[in-house]
């Protein structure tokens, strides 16, 4: 289903933009972060770090900052020769946070010095998630990078994707929206059943954006038991019906520089020339709200 009208309704907040929620349901406000004051609230927000157990070394913890206007702020900088960016996330998966590698020649337990094992045991440390919610609606309104070499998401994650071969049961990655190229259009996107040979996906489903007078956009995701709706700057744009993750999930913000997860990349120019530009990925706010 692509760009359906659909009837929304304006929930104000106080000293900040209303949200667009769809006007057939009544909404309570759950959880937001606004991103006003100089410092991000890190009792909401984490730095994701790795992935699948390995240290990532263009994902950074300070790629950001807020700008003291209640705007979130993510740069893509050159560091050393390496292309840094920051994702941001209320929980953790479960198959990110790294083991601790150990040496099977040595005595049992006993570190390996060169961290170089045989196997990695035991695996990652279990963190507590700082938020994860389930069904309602998820919504954030952002201004993108304007080079290219970079892309920006919106997404929800589940702690234990793939852990099953039910994705209802262990989750499913949902791209709220997804930014690739500066051809002003985002996508969306479902993955589930893990990572591996057994992943799936929706398959990418393309939203044409319309100029606004600031440049920002307001995307969104109504999640019920039966159904992913989404929304751009009010209107219904996608829709799926299954799977339907029917577990908690948590809440992504991420940036990233092209060209790490592929061999033989050619962009590195775009990156060097969004970088010395100073481009910006601008989140206004973040907000989920829950069905009355």
């Amino acid at each position: 289903m692509h760009k359906q009208d659909t009837a929304t309704q304006a929930y104000p907040i106080s000293g900040h933009k209303p949200s667009l929620l769809p006007g057939d349901k009544q909404w309570e406000l759950v959880w937001q972060d606004e991103f006003d004051g100089a410092l991000l609230d890190t009792a909401k927000w984490d730095c994701r770090l790795h992935m699948m157990g390995k240290r990532v070394p263009n994902w950074v913890d300070d790629a950001y900052y807020l700008d003291g206007k209640g705007h979130l702020v993510f740069t893509l900088e050159n560091r050393d020769g390496i292309y840094c960016t920051t994702q941001l996330q209320t929980g953790y998966n479960f198959m990110d946070l790294p083991g601790r590698e150990y040496d099977s020649d040595a005595a049992e337990g006993q570190l390996a010095d060169n961290n170089q094992g045989y196997f990695t045991w035991p695996i990652g440390e279990i963190k507590e998630p700082k938020f994860m919610h389930q069904y309602g609606f998820y919504e954030c309104r952002c201004r993108m990078q304007q080079q290219e070499g970079w892309w920006s998401a919106f997404w929800l994650q589940s702690p234990v994707i793939g852990s099953t071969l039910d994705p209802r049961l262990s989750g499913v990655e949902v791209d709220i929206m997804e930014q690739f190229s500066r051809t002003n259009m985002v996508n969306h996107n479902n993955h589930w059943s893990g990572y591996g040979c057994q992943h799936q996906s929706s398959g990418s489903v393309n939203s044409q954006l319309a100029d606004t007078p600031d440049g920002f956009h307001v995307f969104g995701l109504e999640w019920t038991p039966d159904c992913y709706r989404y929304y751009v700057d009010g209107r219904l744009m996608h829709q799926i019906t299954e799977p339907i993750s029917q577990r908690p999930q948590f809440i992504m913000l991420s940036t990233e520089a092209k060209g790490y997860r592929k061999a033989g990349w050619t962009g590195w120019d775009d990156l060097k020339a969004a970088a010395d530009f100073g481009d910006t990925f601008t989140v206004d706010y973040v907000r989920v709200f829950r069905e009355v």
